[in-house]
């Protein structure tokens, strides 16, 4: 039975970004059924005020694409996490603005990738394994100066606290993405997913479970979840958005191959910049063994990775495009990301 005492309606000023999203993010605690319930007349309201927003965030508003990203993460920590009470999980309004969301940052994304990336694409499996490592080697976020001299050479306490604060939304739940994007796999795709995710859970010892570990290193810095989005920048938001988008979603099956293959890849070069810097400053040991333990497991982990999901995946061409089109979100996204982070640790030295 509906709850006849609440009501939902829609009062922001579309104009107003920040308003959009404060009142939509009200809506994520009300059940469902009362959501739709409510929200029915006001729904083109509701759909234009979105839209508006995602058309200034295309045009480069920085505010606007700040919104935009804040909002689509609040909206799937309705899927990510267990709710304490009433959830809007499952609202038809709240799947349309979703899915607004997530069509244009897919848009932005894909307009960063030149038309021609994918005519010099082989058909075959070796050989376009070759190419997508190579156009990752190729790409300038491979060996970027944010890892390889600023955070090995001169990040401070301070910089690092920032730093895992940044990389939360991705490394804090890569279990998770894991576990969503398994579903529908079968034979050594499936196995070497299950691999990696049973790594991700410590192989077994709730003490070695990598989320745990992460957690550590909230520990160190006495990180709240509190400060964890107020901290976030849009590109910050960005990067877990992307991730969560293309695990979610079957059709998304070969995008999330890539994206997180990629991930891993990158993951021990990065990582052993991160434990020289926590070294040099001689911070506790107990925070960085998550990033000690990447550094071998991520290895691996990224040439089974190759070998296992990729290689079997790529017999056929809509599979290729899908996983190199992914592996370019997050290679491009990644640049971006660095590039922004690099700047303003610039601004504050």
């Amino acid at each position: 039975m509906l709850n006849s005492r609440l009501r939902v309606e829609f009062t922001a000023d579309v104009d107003s970004g920040s308003e959009v999203v404060d009142q939509i993010s009200t809506w994520l605690t009300v059940p469902a059924a009362v959501l739709d319930a409510e929200l029915g007349h006001d729904r083109d309201r509701v759909v234009h005020a979105v839209e508006l927003m995602n058309s200034r965030a295309t045009d480069g508003d920085p505010a606007a694409f700040h919104c935009q990203q804040l909002l689509l993460s609040r909206i799937y920590e309705t899927h990510m996490k267990l709710p304490v009470g009433d959830s809007a999980e499952g609202s038809i309004v709240l799947h349309e603005v979703t899915r607004l969301l997530e069509q244009a940052t897919i848009a932005a994304e894909d307009a960063r990738i030149p038309p021609e990336t994918f005519e010099g694409m082989p058909g075959e499996g070796k050989p376009y394994l070759s190419w997508l490592k190579g156009m990752a080697r190729g790409h300038r976020v491979f060996k970027h100066p944010y890892y390889v001299d600023f955070i090995n050479h001169h990040a401070s306490r301070a910089d690092l606290r920032t730093y895992v604060i940044q990389e939360s939304l991705v490394d804090g739940r890569f279990d998770d993405l894991l576990a969503m994007m398994q579903v529908g796999t079968i034979g050594q795709a499936k196995m070497e997913i299950a691999n990696n995710f049973w790594d991700e859970m410590g192989n077994g010892d709730p003490a070695e479970v990598h989320t745990y570990l992460f957690n550590k290193i909230y520990e160190v810095f006495d990180i709240t979840d509190d400060e964890l989005e107020d901290s976030m920048t849009a590109t910050d938001l960005l990067s877990g958005n992307l991730a969560v988008l293309l695990c979610r979603y079957r059709h998304l099956y070969g995008e999330a191959v890539g994206f997180l293959g990629m991930t891993e890849w990158l993951v021990p070069d990065r990582f052993q910049n991160v434990v020289r810097a926590w070294e040099r400053l001689g911070l506790p040991d107990v925070g960085i063994t998550y990033h000690r333990l990447h550094i071998t497991v991520d290895s691996q982990h990224a040439a089974g990775w190759f070998h296992n999901v990729v290689l079997p995946a790529s017999s056929s061409e809509a599979m290729r495009r899908g996983i190199a089109r992914g592996s370019l979100w997050r290679l491009n996204s990644s640049g971006r990301h660095l590039d922004e982070r690099l700047a303003s640790a610039s601004a504050r030295s």
